[in-house]
């Protein structure tokens, strides 16, 4: 929320955009069929779209820990060139966001 109404509205300039990817299912067959549309398991919880930039944000609480296939993503997103984040709180966020625009 924070970061749709600091940078994503029609009137920032930049307009940037933040989506989440729903990856777990509780219906196995949903589960599946997702899964032959394209859904990865271990992919962040957040993308964030910023002018030439794009961040994979992995949100858990103080205890959480990345599952192994959320590492393999990293990995993957790292080798790739692109940014990504674990963060613990909506601070921690709020500090990569403003370091990225500074």
């Amino acid at each position: 929320m924070w970061f749709r109404n600091t940078h994503c509205r029609k009137t920032n300039n930049p307009q940037c955009q933040i989506f989440s990817v729903p990856n777990e299912r509780s219906n196995t067959k949903e589960q599946m069929r997702m899964i032959s549309t394209g859904l990865l398991s271990g992919v962040s919880d957040l993308i964030v779209m910023l002018p030439g930039k794009v961040l994979f944000v992995e949100v858990k609480d103080e205890k959480g820990r990345q599952s192994k296939k959320q590492f393999d993503f990293q990995q993957r997103a790292e080798t790739l060139g692109f940014e990504y984040f674990l963060v613990r709180s909506l601070e921690d966020f709020q500090k990569i966001i403003q370091k990225k625009f500074g």
